[in-house]
């Protein structure tokens, strides 16, 4: 069709052709099978190349512009509905199509939805014409790089439609209910996807190949948000592509039957993670043919192959895909990227109820795929699941694999944790299995089938006698790591569990003080209360470590206190040698441990075969590098050392180390960190397959080569070379003022106005051959480099050890750094004494954020065992009460976690096995049917249950949630107990004065103290309308003695609160006072009275008391 420059009044239009051919063949449209209703011209599948429109020449974006534009659009476009035609110009004055090229127009239609072409953007008239290029999709494998990598999220407003009208129904490729827009003002329709979709001509299908494609793909795996990959992008569809749209903010159009959004490949990891960080499992579907590969097989014009690659969650971003990293601290420094979890724990939990015996028992297993931990436990747990919150706590996974059935109690725990955070990317991800697969007979299968399997024997990966060993584990555990195995299988990351030597007991007892959950909460063990940072916690104050690996092993210190004198005292010596060794062996070994990669997940991603070239070289060196520098400092560390820790953590460090260095000589090194593995292995020795599939490829290139002197004798140029063009390689390049000299079978691969290049037949077929083996060698190469992984993974658990050894030393280096602040002291430890002794001890949260310009006030604390084991503690509000007792408790757990404590001197007797108890603070918990009393007392049962005479209990006000009597009753009853009964160490606040009776009770082992303070009473008060609070000024000193009141109008103006309130208050507080010493002077009087016996003494004493 010639071109036109005419203004869009007199253009011609597809829909006049459709219209003219209406008028003379209407009988013959209404056969076609091809319903028009409802489409615009905008919808009009034509060809990609050239559009049969009078104005192709014009700029794109005024098309688009008028396309929006449906006012003046209306005056000369037809729009073809319920076989009627509606058009205001003449149709006989315009060109004419023939019957047949209408016929063939009309099956190239597009296969979406209608929509009014007033509200149809720009955006979507573009995309109609660019994927109706192919009815076979296969476009989508190699569009162009040029294209833009990420189109920027438009707002629906902006958009003018509805994101939601697009989406898929549940049956078919896109029907729904859409205003037609014609002349005629027809009404809106229905339409189902055989009214508005015409089967594919290839197909016979309304889907395209690659729909079809996705489908089958995502009938497997309905959970899974796909990332679909087509030539320079990833795709999302359906639904997937609404989400990805949301959470990536990037845009998602309609095409053919699904909305979709793309990515770029060479973001993935970004998206990938930022979707797993809201809590999706995301797949990624990867092309399984190479061009050159398929070109020669018998599919070669059918779509290519996909299928799913790759499965990530939050416990499970281990991959090339998720981790490319290039050097060191790329991750870190990319602005975009979500960064990993300090911990990625997988928890599996099964609860098993005895209905006779009516206990509980729960069965726990928690896996970290990126570093090969394996924790199992097995525990007896109440109403409350309050042992089962401890360990959810300790360990803080991402994800929990929880049974179908479920009971609702442990439902509504796991919901509450879950959803504790106000961040969504910080939420732990619940996924649901089948509750068969926690059966045990089902799990005892799975196991059997895991553990038996021949070739991983054959791998060296398994342990002898593993089967053996998890026979024996608990029936809870085994039906917990029966559906751990499937589901880790899904991900490719069930190695970790192979070697069962390294399963841990997460409980250790024996060997460890267990912290509760409500401990570490009430202590800011871990984070603090406040916005649940790690900053202003006891981790905050004692992590300075400079490896990420060091860090987890610092968590996992703190949140566990030893419990063995012996292994807290050669801590100790470890430390204190740091801080007082003169050796230079010390500091270079510091100097070593900064600026390290996570070595201990480096090892694991290629344990799990799944690292890129550049993560193994920066592994590989980094591990070999350590082990030559530690060597060369030996001598030094065997004569100037004396702690035994650290002199069997560096001299067993080199030996660890020594097999990296073999797997770094076979790597060259530019290849490495290029992540070309055609020529990643230096040494081909160990490597047949590569070299003879080079040796083809060299001979093939040869042969291309000696062609040359054949193509110069033709063109009659001796000194004639091939040219390499756009990646066009072996072209003969001829001037074209001498093509008339070019063989007629050459083919013309590409000209220029000067030159033109060609490819000889002998060419053609070699150089096809050339580009198959070239990617045969890629696979072959990928193939080799996955048996290579292989190998170094059977040195995993020697690499594994030496990162832990690494790991210890940089947190010992950590608690040297927190042993340097000032008035820092070593702590004697003492075993089966129960007494905590500190003279000016400080709470280490708070003497570090206040620092020097403000400096904390010390306190001294004195309990023993057999001597004064509780201390009630009264005083006014904001006095410092809660401070100190928390003190005393977070200098306890630095002791016995081998650091050194803020105090001038401390003696410290081992806590036992559930050493420190807490009650503290005031809230409800709603979602558990908790008021702020029961949540109280509910705490308090659980510590009079398992405190015992090693035991260290807190109780910050007990009581207050209940009226005065009952509170007063409870708090005493409850004192009592632990003084006379449980025997443990207590420190007991109240604002109750007649708790502080029981020193009378128990004056060997009670002590009753207050917070100092100075109180300051308002002069010249004319009369009670006038009455002023007292002002308290804070000491903030512990002190022998009970505080008559606790001063809470202090407080209140403190908080603002207005004067005349704070003034009636006083004047309240006055009156009540006044009641409450009347009726205690008339009960004493009574019982002076009463004990009265003559009456001389009788009228002495009414004398008296007149």
């Amino acid at each position: 069709m010639p071109k036109s420059n005419k203004k869009s009044s007199t253009q011609t239009s597809i829909s006049r052709f459709f219209s003219g051919f209406h008028r003379q063949a209407n009988d013959s449209s209404s056969q076609s099978g091809i319903k028009s209703a409802d489409r615009g011209v905008g919808h009009l599948g034509l060809g990609g190349k050239k559009q049969l429109s009078a104005n192709e020449d014009e700029p794109r974006n005024k098309r688009a512009k008028l396309a929006q534009d449906g006012d003046e659009e209306d005056e000369d476009c037809v729009f073809v509905c319920s076989n009627r035609v509606t058009d205001t110009g003449t149709a006989a004055s315009r060109p004419r199509l023939s019957a047949s090229t209408l016929e063939r127009l009309k099956g190239f239609s597009c296969q979406g939805n209608s929509v009014n072409r007033d509200t149809v953007p720009p955006e979507q008239g573009n995309g109609a014409r660019e994927h109706s290029r192919d009815p076979c999709d296969t476009t989508g494998d190699s569009e162009s790089e040029d294209r833009e990598e990420e189109s920027p999220r438009v707002p629906a407003k902006e958009q003018g439609f509805s994101l939601s009208q697009f989406a898929k129904p549940g049956g078919g490729g896109g029907g729904g209910t859409v205003n037609s827009g014609n002349a005629g003002g027809a009404g809106p329709a229905k339409k189902t996807p055989t009214d508005t979709s015409a089967p594919n001509r290839r197909t016979k299908s309304i889907y395209t190949p690659l729909e079809l494609q996705f489908m089958e793909i995502k009938e497997r795996h309905k959970d899974t948000l796909l990332c679909v990959e087509c030539g320079y992008k990833y795709r999302f569809f359906g639904e997937d592509a609404e989400i990805a749209s949301r959470e990536l903010n990037i845009f998602c159009h309609m095409d053919h039957n699904f909305m979709t959004a793309s990515i770029p490949t060479h973001r993935l990891f970004v998206h990938v993670r930022r979707l797993v960080s809201q809590g999706y499992k995301v797949g990624v579907v990867k092309q399984t043919e190479t061009t050159a590969l398929k070109a020669s097989g018998a599919n070669k014009s059918a779509l290519f192959t996909r299928q799913l690659s790759a499965l990530y969650t939050k416990s499970t971003l281990v991959g090339e895909d998720v981790n490319p990293l290039l050097k060191l601290g790329d991750l870190e420094e990319a602005e975009d990227v979500v960064l990993d979890a300090p911990n990625n724990y997988l928890m599996c939990v099964y609860e098993s109820l005895d209905g006779q015996a009516k206990e509980l028992t729960i069965g726990l297993v928690a896996v970290q795929p990126s570093t090969g931990d394996v924790l199992l436990d097995c525990f007896k747990d109440g109403p409350s699941r309050s042992e089962l919150e401890t360990r959810i706590m300790r360990v803080q996974p991402v994800e929990i694999l929880v049974p179908s059935d479920l009971s609702q109690t442990t439902e509504r725990i796991l919901q509450s944790i879950a959803s504790a955070s106000t961040q969504a990317d910080d939420r732990i991800r619940i996924e649901r299995r089948d509750s068969s697969q926690f059966e045990f007979a089902a799990a005892m299968q799975t196991i059997t089938r895991f553990y038996s399997d021949t070739s991983r024997q054959k791998s060296g990966a398994s342990d002898p006698g593993t089967l053996s060993s998890i026979i024996s584990l608990d029936t809870p555990v085994i039906c917990c790591l029966g559906p751990v195995i499937e589901y880790l299988i899904e991900f490719n990351l069930e190695r970790v569990l192979l070697c069962t030597s390294a399963f841990k007991q997460l409980s250790c007892e024996a060997d460890c003080m267990i912290l509760s959950a409500t401990t570490m909460r009430n202590l800011e063990i871990l984070c603090n209360q406040t916005d649940r940072k790690v900053k202003g916690s006891l981790l905050w104050v004692l992590d300075h470590t400079q490896t990420p690996f060091g860090s987890r092993l610092m968590k996992k210190w703190v949140s566990q206190p030893l419990k063995s004198a012996t292994e807290i005292r050669v801590r100790q010596d470890a430390v204190a040698e740091i801080l007082s060794s003169p050796s230079s062996a010390l500091p270079s070994v510091r100097a070593l441990l900064s600026r390290l990669p996570d070595l201990e997940r480096g090892i694991c991603s290629i344990y799990h075969k799944k690292c890129s070239t550049q993560e193994f070289y920066l592994i590989s060196s980094t591990l070999s590098r350590l082990g030559v520098e530690l060597q060369a400092l030996v001598p030094t560390i065997q004569s100037h050392l004396s702690s035994v820790l650290l002199k069997d953590l560096l001299l067993a460090l080199p030996q660890l180390l020594a097999p990296a260095q073999d797997f770094l000589n076979v790597l060259n090194e530019k290849a490495a960190k290029a992540g070309d593995k055609t020529q990643l292995f230096a040494d081909l020795t160990d490597f047949p397959v590569i070299r003879e599939r080079k040796e083809q490829i060299q001979s093939v290139v040869s042969d291309i080569q000696g062609h040359r002197r054949e193509v110069r004798l033709v063109l009659r140029n001796p000194s004639l070379d091939y040219v390499t063009v756009s990646g066009q390689e072996f072209l003969i390049e001829v001037k074209n003022s001498m093509s008339s000299t070019v063989p007629p079978d050459w083919v013309k691969i590409n000209s220029t106005k000067v030159v033109g290049r060609y490819h000889t037949p002998f060419i053609v077929e070699r150089y096809r051959q050339l580009l198959q083996l070239r990617e045969q060698l890629v696979i072959d190469c990928g193939r080799e480099w996955i048996n290579f992984l292989q190998q170094f993974g059977e040195h995993y658990h020697i690499m594994k050890k030496a990162v832990c050894h690494l790991a210890t030393l940089d947190c010992l280096f950590s608690l040297a750094d927190v042993a340097k602040q000032g008035s820092y002291c070593r702590p004697e430890v003492l075993e089966g004494e129960m007494q905590i002794v500190i003279r000016e001890g400080r709470h280490p949260v708070i003497d570090l954020l206040m620092g020097e310009q403000d400096q904390y006030v010390p306190n001294d604390t004195d309990l023993q065992g057999d001597g004064k084991r509780a201390m009630i503690i009264t005083g006014p509000n904001m006095g410092g009460k809660s401070s100190y007792i928390r003190q005393v408790a977070l200098v306890a757990v630095m002791a016995q976690l081998g650091s050194f404590v803020p105090a001038q001197e401390a003696t410290v007797g081992i806590v036992g096995p559930h050493g420190i108890y807490t009650r503290m603070g005031a809230s409800d918990n709603l979602s558990r049917g908790r008021s702020t009393f029961m949540e109280e007392l509910l705490e308090a049962s659980e510590i009079v249950a398992r405190a015992t005479s090693h035991s260290l209990v807190i109780l910050d006000e007990l009581g207050r949630g209940t009226s005065t009597h009952d509170g007063i009753a409870i708090a005493y009853a409850t004192l009592e107990y632990f003084i006379r009964d449980v025997k443990s160490l207590t420190l007991f606040v109240t604002h109750y004065p007649p708790l502080c009776e029981l020193e009378k009770v128990f004056p060997q082992h009670v002590g009753n103290y207050h917070m100092a303070f100075l109180l300051n009473e308002p002069d010249g008060q004319a009369d009670d309308e006038e009455l002023q609070p007292e002002f308290i000024t804070f000491l903030y000193q512990v002190t022998e003695g009970a505080a008559a009141r606790s001063y809470g109008l202090n407080v209140a103006r403190l908080a603002e609160i207005p004067e005349a309130i704070i003034r009636t208050a006083a004047l309240k507080s006055k009156e009540l006072e006044a009641v409450v010493n009347a009726r205690r002077k008339n009960k004493k009087q009574f019982s002076e009275a009463w004990e009265i016996a003559d009456r001389k003494t009788l009228q002495d004493w009414m004398q008296l008391n007149s």
